[in-house]
């Protein structure tokens, strides 16, 4: 697979209506009893562990989407396996009180990775750039605001990337006919009513409003150090697939390393070995 067909260049100016919602591979057993997923997972697993282990850099990665496009099945089927001290996940929503008196990058920074993590944002600052306009939510010339935001946005991302943090960044591309599927089977099963919103109809009539702001952030914000990759969202499986070989891509990127015990300390570790061998 050529992950480049999924990225978003710098300086591209992508048409959503270009990219496809599906690749036509949405067989589950495609992935699974053909054994093309398991052993990408294993690669990222281990990779994980050595970044974690290491402890010098991290990983910022953005999952953003309309409703019901996949996001938190992606975590739970992908990150779930990697190690969970070297992973945090974190949700963004309606902003509270109190982050609505701050900047509206303040609320990011408990998101943010340690070095040796993984961070997982689940909607992310991008509501920022999104909510705020199809909402109605700017005070100032909404052109402008935006404007001054993704350049704020490619700065700070500039930052952490130059600081040892890689930031990564997936969008949902999902069909407006996939999303009715995938609404109708949580609003008629039981066991999954609890996860519909009356407001998730309410975005949906807004979906071609949504398509021209996502759009727009993409072509404004994805830069050579922290790309966008479009994901075929009706494809769950290939999604996945996707992000866990980007993810891998990224790792390999920052070659992480165990670190080597040297010294006093390995010989001292030498001395507490042979201390158990002859307990």
């Amino acid at each position: 697979m050529n992950l480049s067909d999924y990225k978003v260049h710098h300086n591209d100016n992508i048409k959503l209506k270009d990219h496809q919602c599906s690749d036509g591979k949405k067989e589950e057993n495609d992935y699974i009893e053909q054994n093309i997923i398991p052993p990408l997972v294993e690669k990222l697993k281990e990779l994980h562990l050595k970044l974690h282990a290491e402890g010098k850099n991290g990983i910022m990665v953005v999952l953003q989407a309309i409703d019901a496009a996949g996001k938190d099945e992606a975590i739970s089927y992908i990150f779930s396996n990697l190690n969970a001290q070297g992973l945090k996940v974190t949700t963004y929503g309606k902003p509270s009180e109190t982050e609505q008196k701050h900047d509206y990058l303040w609320r990011l920074h408990d998101g943010e990775p340690e070095r040796g993590q993984i961070a997982i944002l689940n909607r992310s600052h991008y509501e920022d750039v999104i909510a705020t306009r199809i909402h109605d939510l700017l005070e100032d010339d909404d052109d402008a605001e935006i404007q001054r935001r993704y350049r704020q946005i490619n700065n700070y991302e500039q930052y952490l990337s130059e600081n040892g943090f890689s930031v990564v960044k997936f969008f949902f591309n999902m069909s407006k006919d996939e999303q009715k599927e995938r609404f109708l089977k949580r609003m008629k099963n039981p066991d999954k009513q609890w996860e519909f919103s009356f407001s998730d109809i309410d975005d949906r009539e807004k979906w071609e409003e949504y398509q021209e702001v996502f759009e727009d952030m993409l072509n404004n914000t994805s830069t050579e150090h922290s790309p966008w990759y479009i994901l075929p969202a009706d494809d769950e499986w290939h999604t996945r697939r996707i992000i866990t070989e980007a993810m891998i891509h990224t790792l390999e990127d920052i070659n992480p390393r165990f670190p080597k015990i040297s010294g006093e300390d390995k010989k001292k570790l030498d001395e507490y070995i042979k201390k158990l061998e002859n307990e």
